[in-house]
């Protein structure tokens, strides 16, 4: 059969790209009869091709039969000398997901852990068709209807059976005379892609033979398109994004919907999850027409969209804690709220550690009011007009740690050291600079 010449011409070409001479492979082993065909082909593949393989399978114990089928992958990897790691996962039934997409977050989760080149997964062009027809049926937008990928190298993902059929897949197994398990949870129509799978596609195939393979070219289609605004995205940011934070003319230099392509880089860029078409289009609107003096926050998840002095920002929900601590020589210190001071010793430059005597610098919030006088040759100056000054973002300035010797406001960090006690050109001195969590 020409099953196994599929799936080596992919891999020969998938590790052609490679930088690492010999590439660690993942398989992904369920015990079905996907993975267990991919297993097959994989150890075809090792007699002229150089990579080391392990696998791994994901015991989800949702199932009266799970250990059944983690004993049967220790078995068949044992019989076939690959190493087999079985890891136990807790799946969230509270996350509000659903049982389908909390157990195959925690799959990802398990699977994606530790030292690897490649992930292989053994989805076939019956899964990509499913796919596809789920995520129209949401309402996704073109990264949703680009399904799966067969090579996605950002994040280390091969599917060299996702131009292969199901049918292909158990003819071939037959063939072979391999032996898999049978996950009786498949036939629950209950479950969104098995009601697709069992009377959906049925129906569409009974009209339209060819429906699972038109639907996945489909889908490779839309990933080329995606791909594409992925790069117009990326060629944006290289003009609007300065050291994380967007620039708020290209939001009203560019079209809507590049704009609102360039919003959805940026924040999957940082991991955010996406929000919903009728809230980014909120969101675009906001950023736009607010006054320029506005002290904007939009709430999204977890983390705040904000916008200052012609910059959109993008800050994790963090509460304002109180501070009341001492340095004891430490290199670093951590904020309550994560945020850390970090203390370099130098020479000529920052805080004289002359000065300090025996004395503890003191670490506490802002209480307001407070001068500062950095400069001998300008005035004390109130606190909040230096940081205006300094350009610090007015939520970061509600969390900025102020640094006292005895009473005396010694170092506003990333701002100055107080004129008194600054280190002269040969003395030693401390320069204290505060990074953001």
């Amino acid at each position: 059969m020409r099953l196994n010449a599929k799936v080596l011409d992919f891999l020969k070409n998938a590790l052609a790209s490679l930088p690492a001479a010999r590439p660690v492979l993942r398989l992904a082993l369920s015990g079905g009869v996907d993975s267990c065909v991919l297993l097959a082909a994989l150890l075809e593949a090792k007699k002229t091709l150089s990579f080391d393989l392990h696998a791994v399978h994901v015991h989800h114990g949702l199932s009266a039969t799970a250990d059944q089928w983690a004993e049967f992958c220790e078995t068949l990897c044992r019989r076939c000398e690959v190493p087999l790691l079985v890891d136990r996962v807790k799946v969230d039934k509270r996350s509000g997901l659903g049982i389908e997409a909390s157990a195959r977050n925690a799959r990802y989760q398990a699977l994606l852990k530790g030292q690897f080149d490649y992930l292989v997964l053994a989805h076939h062009q019956d899964d990509q068709a499913e796919t596809f027809l789920l995520q129209l049926l949401r309402g996704a937008g073109l990264k949703g209807l680009s399904a799966m990928a067969s090579d996605d190298a950002d994040r280390r993902m091969l599917r060299p059976l996702l131009d292969i059929s199901r049918q292909e897949i158990e003819a071939y197994a037959k063939f072979a005379q391999l032996s898999w398990i049978e996950d009786e949870s498949n036939d629950d129509v209950s479950f969104d892609r098995n009601y697709c799978r069992h009377q959906v596609m049925p129906a569409l195939e009974a009209r339209f033979p060819a429906a699972k393979k038109t639907l996945a070219r489909s889908a490779a289609h839309i990933a080329e398109a995606a791909a594409l605004l992925e790069d117009l995205a990326a060629l944006d940011a290289q003009t609007y994004l300065v050291e994380n934070a967007l620039k708020l003319e290209a939001l009203h230099n560019l079209s809507n919907s590049r704009a609102k392509n360039l919003l959805r880089w940026w924040l999957a860029q940082q991991h955010i999850s996406m929000p919903s078409k009728d809230r980014l289009d909120t969101l675009l609107i906001q950023l736009k027409e607010a006054k320029s003096d506005a002290r904007l926050k939009i709430q999204l998840d977890n983390i705040q969209v904000r916008r200052y002095q012609g910059f959109v920002y993008v800050e994790p929900e963090k509460s304002s804690l109180p501070i009341s601590l001492c340095w004891q020589g430490e290199d670093s210190l951590t904020m309550p709220d994560g945020s850390a001071l970090i203390f370099e010793r130098t020479l000529g430059q920052g805080l004289a550690i002359e000065r300090l005597g025996g004395h503890k610098l003191r670490i506490v919030s802002r209480s307001g009011g407070e001068r500062f006088k950095p400069d001998a040759a300008r005035p004390s100056r109130t606190l909040k007009y230096l940081l205006q000054e300094a350009n610090m973002p007015p939520w970061q300035r509600e969390r900025l740690p102020l640094v006292y010797l005895d009473d005396a406001l010694a170092v506003v960090p990333n701002v100055g050291v107080n004129c008194q006690m600054q280190a002269g050109p040969s003395e030693r001195g401390l320069v204290i600079t505060w990074r953001d969590a």
